[in-house]
């Protein structure tokens, strides 16, 4: 508007009289210096701002990306710098944008973020680690020269929108909301810092527990045992349970049948005993009888006898 205003006024000017053009240059002066004495309206920021959010922007399109802290040295030294080159970036056809690590834990464990800054290149949802120079002119020559196609591209496994990144996003936030109840225990509520320790082991210990408990029933319902699983293995388990029953009863009646040959053997074996004992004692009292007296009813009552046939023969002569 400015540029059609002065190239109105000079036309106009060199259609004047000298006088008048005397007057007129000096009115053309007094508004150049107006002009440039006019506040320039800034440029809008070309730099992008990435969260949790919006990161999957990213996924499409050219993209350089720098990680940083507020409280880094270094990413503070290279911050102008990246500013600079964001001023570029519409030029190039390219998306500059940065990532604040302390507000967006959960993109600091995406894209595994180790050291400040580090800077990602992505292109088309390709990304590659950039080890260069820090300056513009390097990042500049990095784009227009496309340098990165000589870097090799991170793994699918390893890449940010990959299962294994998104569970490390989720570990990440996770710490993060750990830390922040921790430092609203000890400094709001006032409770010491072994305190705060033993409250958060013990929702680990718990916690696990509970979570190894869903993991076990989980397993069972999806996996179960083919055992249980099989239609014959409770007839299979009742039968075996007969078989062994049956057997327990065979050999509980084998056992008690040994016991009384034991006790008849046993019995036998008194009954000998006590008849040898019987012969061995010569009297009822149980004291043994001398030598060549054993006999000696049976011998006197034969001597009775003889003697009485005598008698009975001689009356008889």
């Amino acid at each position: 508007m400015a540029c059609w205003q002065a190239r109105r006024f000079s036309e106009t000017l060199f259609s004047l009289p000298w006088k008048t053009k005397h007057y007129a240059g000096i009115c053309y002066l007094i508004l150049a210096i107006h002009l440039t004495s006019q506040p320039v309206s800034a440029k809008p920021s070309s730099l992008k701002e990435i969260t949790d959010g919006n990161w999957e922007e990213i996924l499409s399109g050219e993209w350089m990306i720098e990680f940083f802290a507020p409280w880094c040295p270094a990413c503070q030294q290279l911050q102008p710098v990246w500013n600079e080159f964001a001023d570029w970036g519409e030029d190039m056809g390219v998306n500059i944008a940065k990532v604040d690590v302390t507000e967006q834990p959960g993109l600091s464990g995406r894209f595994i973020i180790t050291s400040l800054p580090t800077i990602y290149h992505c292109k088309d949802g390709v990304f590659r680690k950039y080890q260069g120079a820090r300056t513009k002119d390097d990042f500049l020559s990095f784009i227009d020269e496309q340098k990165w196609q000589a870097i090799e591209p991170v793994s699918s496994w390893f890449g940010p929108s990959s299962f294994l990144m998104n569970s490390m996003s989720a570990l990440f936030k996770l710490s993060m909301f750990i830390r922040r109840c921790h430092n609203y225990l000890t400094e709001q509520l006032g409770i010491p810092v072994w305190g705060s320790y033993v409250i958060f082991g013990l929702a680990t210990l718990f916690s696990g527990l509970a979570l190894g408990l869903i993991l076990v029933f989980i397993a069972d319902f999806v996996f179960p045992s083919r055992r249980f699983s099989s239609s014959d293995y409770y007839q299979k388990k009742q039968t075996m349970d007969q078989a062994r029953l049956i057997q327990r009863q065979e050999e509980e009646h084998e056992a008690d049948g040994e016991e009384d040959d034991d006790e008849e053997e046993e019995e036998e074996d008194g009954d000998q005993d006590e008849v040898w004992r019987r012969r061995r004692r010569g009297s009822p009292e149980g004291r043994p009888e001398p030598k060549g007296q054993a006999s000696f009813p049976d011998e006197a009552l034969r001597k009775r006898v003889v003697g009485n046939r005598e008698e009975e023969e001689e009356e008889d002569t």
